[in-house]
């Protein structure tokens, strides 16, 4: 299997591309700083998600889906506080909200399967 086979990355580079057409629709100062913020938070699900594949070991792969999911989370507060802020409505919050949990949940079970083959290794 390749990595763009893997539905969780191919998910998290979607779920990136959707949080980066809105960021880049800021002005300056709120892209400047919430927009960078979630950009960077977003890109770096699909990024670790790489990351962790390109090493090739069960055990290094999971660091990588543990900083993964972290990512997952800091993205959701980033966009909280976008709404909160008046950046965001929550309609298109609770879309994107959406697509996190069905990653978050999809994530959870790569990383459950993961540590299956890490105890039987």
């Amino acid at each position: 299997m390749k990595l763009d086979d893997l539905e969780i990355y191919q998910l998290s580079m979607d779920l990136g591309e959707k949080v980066w057409a809105i960021a880049v629709q800021w002005q300056y100062f709120e892209k400047n700083n919430i927009g960078s913020q979630l950009v960077r938070a977003c890109d770096s699900i699909s990024a670790n998600i790489s990351e962790g594949w390109g090493r090739r070991t069960y055990r290094e792969n999971r660091n990588f889906l543990y900083i993964a999911r972290g990512s997952l989370f800091e993205t959701k507060t980033w966009l909280t506080k976008a709404v909160k802020r008046k950046l965001l409505d929550e309609e298109l919050f609770e879309t994107l909200a959406n697509d996190m949990n069905v990653l978050g949940i999809k994530l959870n079970r790569f990383i459950a399967s993961n540590e299956k083959k890490i105890s039987n290794a």
